[in-house]
């Protein structure tokens, strides 16, 4: 590996400083693992910092330079992009497996990333290399620290930098935040763009109402680009049709009958993305695929055999996770990263129905929130007949693992609920295993001749709970 020269500015961590002293170094796993954990402690990022000013920069300046001086590679490569409040995750690994099954080169940048940062893009599901992210970091430091960049505009330009090298024939772009304002919306003439969906989130940045919201996510819109919404709402339709009429046409998934649409209980079945939501999110895949497979350069999704295959085996491909992920059979665990209640209302309910329907003997509920989230209109969305182990996992914008459990008594009384407070995620999850072992040997014992039904732990409220649980099930 060729010698990397890095040029940077002083930083209290000691690691810069010896890079400073040393100013020339050579890729090592170690060396690789010491910049990226610098380089996420060092600029603020939402994932780490929550939406501060330094983490959540709104404004497209800073990107577009960073786009100049790295040669404008988003220009290099066709793009779909994706907003929305919640499913756009799903969607744009749906839409990426497809392609990628059909033979199309295919790149994904989507964020956060669980466990290991170069989740965030991948080629055909291969993450990018570290010797690449090394290379990166160390060329560029001097400007990106210059220029004040966040951790997301520094991994926006490595995503683009990268996919332009790799001649994708097409990246699947995932927003951060919104979209109007997003670092990914330097993306000039996308192929497509699409919004899955639109919820009360981060309300004090994007608006406090649904209409307010759309049209931040509708500032992804690019005359004469297809855009495709998810679903039509009453309070949005016509600030999507305001804001579309003008340059650009306009489509909702789910008012027409996508081509593939007769398959689509067969898929369903047979998807390893088994959250009841997968079903719209389906529709909007497939409504995406009859849109793109018009242009010629996208002639390889005329394959119905290998778009249903690529859909279907979407978190195989791509190596996606926390998505309603089956972590375990004994006892039956379950983890998703979904966490406002708009995302939480369809999971609660279908947790609800797998208990009901006498799949399962008894819900337990691991979870936990930020603190910067709404808990008040997730509380009356909780299954009532649940035992739950409220926990915080390790980051300081988690809400106290005590104060989810005062707030929830509080609003649950005067019942007397089965709760319990743990102060990290291993604790409440080994404390959910073990509950779970004591019911399947008290039912096993009091049990006639049929096997009884087992126990089912539910894994969420944040996506730190689920990336901190993730790797107990390794």
């Amino acid at each position: 590996m060729a010698q990397n020269y890095i040029k940077i500015g002083r930083t209290t961590n000691a690691l810069f400083l010896y890079i400073c002293e040393v100013m020339e170094v050579n890729y090592s796993e170690a060396a690789y693992l010491q910049l990226v954990q610098d380089i996420f402690h060092r600029f603020p990022s939402v994932q780490k910092d929550g939406f501060t000013s330094g983490a959540y920069k709104p404004g497209l300046e800073r990107m577009r330079a960073f786009e100049d001086a790295l040669g404008n590679p988003s220009r290099k490569f066709r793009s779909v992009h994706v907003a929305g409040t919640n499913g756009k995750g799903s969607v744009a690994n749906m839409l990426a497996s497809a392609c990628a099954s059909c033979g199309l080169k295919t790149g994904l940048f989507t964020s956060p990333h669980l466990i290991d940062f170069r989740e965030r893009m991948c080629v055909n599901g291969e993450l990018i290399p570290k010797e690449y992210v090394f290379t990166f970091l160390t060329q560029w430091m001097n400007w990106i620290t210059a220029h004040g960049l966040s951790f997301f505009e520094i991994t926006t330009g490595l995503c683009f930098s990268w996919f332009a090298a790799q001649k994708v024939d097409v990246a699947i772009i995932e927003t951060g935040l919104g979209g109007r304002l997003d670092s990914t919306n330097i993306l000039e003439q996308p192929e497509l763009t699409v919004v899955t969906s639109i919820g009360l989130d981060h309300c004090a940045l994007l608006g406090h109402t649904l209409p307010e919201i759309a049209a931040e996510k509708a500032g992804i819109f690019k005359e004469g680009v297809p855009a495709l919404v998810g679903e039509l709402q009453e309070e949005t339709a016509s600030v999507f049709g305001e804001i579309a009429w003008m340059f650009c046409p306009l489509t909702f998934a789910d008012r027409v009958k996508p081509s593939l649409w007769a398959s689509h209980a067969q898929m369903l079945r047979q998807m390893d993305l088994q959250a009841k939501v997968q079903e719209k999110n389906l529709r909007t895949v497939l409504a995406a695929v009859d849109i793109l497979r018009e242009q010629d350069a996208f002639a390889p999704l005329r394959n119905n055999a290998a778009v249903m295959d690529g859909i279907i085996h979407t978190a195989r491909n791509m190596h996606f996770h926390g998505r309603w992920e089956r972590l375990s059979t004994q006892p039956y665990v379950i983890a998703d990263i979904g966490h406002n209640a708009h995302a939480l209302q369809h999971n609660f309910h279908q947790l609800e129905e797998m208990v009901a329907g006498g799949s399962y003997s008894s819900l337990i509920v691991v979870y936990g929130i930020m603190a910067d989230k709404d808990l008040d209109a997730i509380l009356p969305l909780m299954p009532e007949d649940a035992t739950y182990i409220f926990t915080a996992p390790d980051t300081p914008r988690a809400l106290p693992a005590d104060e989810i459990l005062r707030r929830f008594n509080a609003f649950r009384a005067p019942q007397t609920p089965r709760a319990y407070a743990f102060t990290s995620v291993r604790l409440a999850v080994q404390m959910a295993v073990q509950l779970a072992q004591n019911l399947s040997t008290q039912l096993s014992r009091s049990a006639s001749a049929e096997t009884p039904a087992p126990p089912l732990i539910y894994i969420g409220g944040s996506t730190f709970v689920v990336a901190e649980a993730l790797p107990l099930f390794k």
